[in-house]
C-alpha cells in the first residue's frame, strides 16, 4: 500500500512503514498507516491505564501535556510537527485522536517514573518493591519502579567470526501493550540521518529499543530494573530520537542522552559504530553514568547496572547477584554464551542466543521461564523468587520479539527480526486465559501471537552506492558536531577517576574494555533546539535515494560554474 510520502506492507507479524519528507508530511503518512492499530491501542489504554494507575487515560493525557506540551513545541518543534501530522493522518485513516494524545502516547514508557514524582500517594503499577531512599532524593517512595525488560548483547573483534560487530536484542514486556511493538519504521527526514527502527504504532522513537541509522550506527538498550529517582527535564523519547537523527558517533549519543536526563526509562544504552568498529554501553542513571567501550570484546544487557553507584544509590534491590531473579540469572547465562560462542559469533548464533532456555538457577536445559534469555513469565510458577511482591506467577509477560544485526546488514540499512517470541513458541490467547483465569480481566485485550520466521527488512529504495560514498566522507571527517556544540556551551560531565585499577569492574576483568565513571550532579542542561541548529542540521542532511543525490550534485556543479565565472570577472 502506498500514499504520498509513504509506503507500507505486512509480513510475518510485522507492519513495515516507510515515510519521508518534512515533519508534518512524514507524520501524516505514518499516522495514516497506523490508524487501525491505534484504534485498538486506544481501547487498551482506556482500560490498562486505569487498571495500572487508578486514573483515566484522559486524565493522564491532560497532566502529561500540562507538563510537556510547551517543552515539545519550543525545544522539539520538528518532533511536535511530526506528531501533529501523525494525529492528522490517524484521523484521515478513520481513527479519532489529538496531538495531545499522541504526545502522551509517546511519553508512555516514562509514565511510571513521572507519575511517581507528581503523585501525592504511592500509587503505581503493580510489581515493584518498596523504597527506603530518602524523600529528598526521589520525592516519594515509588511502589512502581522501572519494569525489568529485555536481554541484549554486542560483540566485536575476537568474539565474532569476521571481527566485525554483531548486535542482538529481545523485548520483555507485558503482552497487553507489547503485542503492538510490531512496527518496522523507516524514516527519511529532510534533515539528519535516515533511521530504521522497531517501534509501536504512532511512536516517533523506538521504545523497545532497536534501531540502525545511515550514520553507520546500531543501537539498542535494556532497562535498569528497580530504578527510582526522577527529575522533570527532557523526556527520554525525545532525547534518543534526536540522537538517532542527528548524532553520528558514540560520543554524540552519550551527549544527547545525558544532556537533559530526567532519569525516566533508565537504561543501559548500547551503541555500535560500524565506521570505527567500536561498541559501547552507557549505563545512564540520574545523578551518575558510566561508559564502557571496546573494539575487541563484548557487552551485555540484563536489566541491572554494573556501576555500583547506580545499583546501590539509585536502584532498589537490583537482582545483580541473585540467580533466582531474572537479572542475576541472565547476567550469568549471557556471559556463558559469550564464552561458548567466542570467535564464531554470527547472525545465526545470535538467533540461538536470543532463543536460549537454559535455567542457571535450577541448572535445567529447555526450562523456559522468567530467568531464561528468551523470557516466558507466562510459563513460570515463580516458586523460587526471593521477593514475594515481584511479578506474580504465570503473568502475561515475556519476550515478544527478537532482532539481530551485524555490520554488513547495518551498512545495507537492514536487520533481521522475529515477532511473537525469540524462540518461535506461539502464544495462544484462549489456552492461556483458560489456564489462568486470574487474568481474565485483561484477556479481552490479548491477541494470539503465532510462531513466525525470522524476516529480513531493508529500507525502501535503498541505494548502496550513495550510502557507501556518504559513509566514507563521514569517516574522513571524524567529527560529530553534536558533541562539539555541547562542549562549546560547557555541558560536560565530571569524570570520576578511581585510585585502584581493580575498582574498574568489567566482565571477566577484560582489559580490552575501557570504563569511565561520571557524575552528573552539577550539569545544567541546554535546550536541544540550541544544539540542533539549522546550520548543524544542514551539515548532516542525507537521503539514500539516488534522485535526491543526483539533484544535489547538479546544484553543487551549477554553483561551482557560477563562482568560477565570478572569479574570472
Amino acid at each position: 500500500m502506498k500514499i504520498k510520502n509513504g509506503y507500507s506492507y505486512k509480513k510475518n507479524g510485522w507492519l513495515y512503514i516507510s515515510v519521508k519528507g518534512r515533519p508534518k508530511e512524514r507524520g501524516f503518512a505514518y499516522g495514516y498507516y497506523c490508524a487501525n492499530d491505534f484504534k485498538e491501542i486506544q481501547k487498551m489504554l482506556n482500560y490498562y491505564i486505569f487498571e495500572s494507575y487508578g486514573h483515566t487515560w484522559k486524565y493522564l493525557t491532560k497532566k502529561i501535556n500540562e507538563d510537556f506540551k510547551t517543552i515539545t513545541k519550543v525545544q522539539y518543534s520538528e518532533l511536535y510537527e511530526e506528531m501533529e501530522g501523525i494525529a492528522q493522518g490517524c484521523i484521515a485513516g478513520g481513527c479519532q485522536t489529538t496531538i495531545d494524545e499522541i504526545i502522551a502516547w509517546n511519553f508512555y514508557c516514562s509514565i511510571p517514573y513521572w507519575f511517581s514524582f507528581i503523585s501525592d500517594s504511592h500509587i503505581g503499577k503493580e510489581g515493584g518493591g518498596k523504597s527506603d531512599t530518602p524523600q529528598s532524593y526521589i520525592h516519594i517512595a515509588q511502589k512502581n519502579h522501572a519494569n525489568d525488560k529485555c536481554s541484549a548483547f554486542m560483540a566485536v573483534g575476537d568474539w565474532t567470526k569476521d571481527g566485525k560487530i554483531i548486535v542482538a536484542h529481545n523485548s520483555f514486556t507485558d503482552y497487553i501493550d507489547g503485542q503492538y511493538s510490531n512496527v518496522i519504521l523507516d524514516i527519511t527526514p529532510t534533515n539528519g540521518y535516515r533511521i530504521m527502527m522497531q517501534t509501536s504504532p504512532c511512536w516517533i522513537w523506538s521504545g523497545t529499543d532497536f534501531f540502525i541509522t545511515s550514520a553507520g550506527i546500531i543501537g539498542t538498550e535494556t532497562t535498569i530494573g528497580g530504578f527510582q529517582p526522577y527529575e522533570k527535564k527532557l523526556p527520554i523519547g525525545y532525547r534518543i530520537r534526536m540522537a538517532m537523527q542527528y548524532a553520528s558517533t558514540i560520543d554524540g549519543y552519550v551527549s544527547f542522552l545525558v544532556n537533559g536526563n530526567s532519569g525516566d526509562y533508565a537504561n543501559s544504552w548500547m551503541i555500535a559504530d560500524t565506521k570505527t568498529n567500536e561498541i559501547a554501553r552507557l549505563e545512564l542513571g540520574l545523578k551518575y553514568h558510566s561508559v564502557d567501550r571496546t573494539k575487541n570484546g563484548y557487552l551485555i544487557g540484563f536489566n541491572a547496572p554494573y556501576d555500583p553507584r547506580i545499583r546501590i544509590v539509585e536502584v532498589n534491590n537490583s537482582g545483580f547477584y541473585d540467580i533466582r531473579r531474572h537479572q542475576g540469572a541472565r547476567r550469568v547465562r549471557l556471559v556463558q554464551l559469550m564464552e561458548k560462542y567466542k570467535g564464531i559469533l554470527t547472525i545465526e548464533t545470535a538467533k540461538k542466543i536470543l532463543a536460549d532456555h537454559y535455567d542457571v538457577y535450577l541448572k535445567k536445559n529447555n526450562n523456559p521461564g522468567s530467568r531464561t534469555v528468551c523470557s516466558h513469565y507466562d510459563l513460570d510458577a515463580r516458586e523460587y523468587m526471593s521477593q514475594a511482591d515481584r511479578p506474580v506467577p504465570y503473568a502475561p509477560h515475556g519476550a515478544v520479539d527478537g532482532i539481530v544485526c551485524d555490520s554488513n546488514l547495518a551498512n545495507n540499512m537492514s536487520f533481521v527480526g522475529r515477532f511473537g517470541n525469540s524462540c518461535g513458541t506461539p502464544f495462544k490467547k484462549d489456552k492461556y486465559c483458560k489456564e489462568n483465569i486470574q487474568f481474565s480481566n485483561i484477556c479481552y485485550f490479548l491477541k494470539d501471537r503465532p510462531s513466525q520466521p525470522w524476516t529480513k527488512f531493508q529500507v525502501h529504495n535503498f541505494n548502496k552506492k550513495v550510502f557507501d560514498k556518504y559513509l566514507n566522507t563521514t569517516i574522513k571527517n571524524k567529527k560529530d558536531r553534536i558533541v562539539d556544540d555541547i562542549k562549546r556551551q560547557g555541558v560536560v560531565p565530571l569524570e570520576i577517576k578511581l585510585e585502584e585499577k581493580h575498582n574498574l569492574f568489567t566482565p571477566n576483568h577484560d582489559d580490552n574494555i575501557s570504563r569511565k565513571y561520571y557524575s552528573d550532579e552539577n550539569i545544567h542542561y541546554i535546550p536541544n533546539n540550541n544544539i540542533v541548529s539549522s546550520k548543524h542540521a544542514s551539515t548532516t542532511k542525507i537521503s539514500i535515494s539516488s534522485r535526491t543525490y543526483k539533484k544535489n550534485k547538479l546544484i553543487q556543479k551549477e554553483k561551482k560554474i557560477v563562482n568560477t565565472r565570478k572569479n574570472r570577472k
